[in-house]
């Protein structure tokens, strides 16, 4: 692919799939000022041919507006997993429950990431910037696959920033725009997040 305008191409020569764990990038928008936009994300990516299948990583609950993204990201053309949210107790304030929302993907992705390899992907771009998935990339780098880690600064795991072989770390807003036009403010409970 050539290069574009403003922005860094992907080196891509292999079968390539692609892994976006939804939680992770989501909460780059802290960094980006803006949300990320699925649809410009997945619009990249087809513009290359080495792409096979993108994968998508969602964590669902009851909310009118998570059932719509689902949707709206099915219809987008992405290959999306979902799963329950959990909503995990951090403490008690004057007798009123305080609650996080927690949907890790890593045992998902690993396993797509497996199924992946029996169909002769050669190429792997993870977004996420998750410090757990260090032993997946030893093992792909073990077995001379290549490796691309899309990540927003402070969103880095130091066990992948300090990985140097056989792994290639990019930030995101490297590779172009894909945010969303108008801000959004923080809400805690808003579909996507981690």
């Amino acid at each position: 692919m050539k290069q574009m305008t403003n922005s860094k191409a992907l080196r891509l020569n292999d079968k390539t799939a692609v892994f976006i764990d939804w939680a992770n990038v989501y909460g780059w928008k802290k960094v980006l000022k803006y949300e990320p936009d699925p649809k410009k994300i997945y619009k990249y990516l087809k513009k290359y041919k080495e792409i096979k299948e993108i994968n998508f990583y969602y964590g669902t609950d009851d909310h009118p507006k998570s059932r719509k993204f689902i949707r709206d990201v099915k219809l987008m053309g992405y290959r999306i997993k979902t799963k329950p949210v959990k909503h995990i107790i951090v403490r008690k304030i004057k007798g009123e429950i305080v609650t996080v929302r927690k949907c890790d993907f890593d045992i998902e992705i690993v396993m797509d990431m497996y199924a992946a390899l029996d169909r002769d992907i050669n190429s792997f771009i993870f977004f996420t910037g998750d410090g757990d998935f260090e032993p997946i990339y030893k093992y792909l780098i073990k077995h001379n696959k290549k490796i691309i880690v899309v990540y927003m600064p402070g969103h880095l795991g130091k066990e992948i920033w300090q990985m140097k072989k056989g792994i290639f770390k990019i930030e995101m807003k490297k590779l172009g725009n894909f945010v969303k036009k108008c801000p959004r403010t923080y809400e805690l409970n808003q579909p996507g997040r981690d």
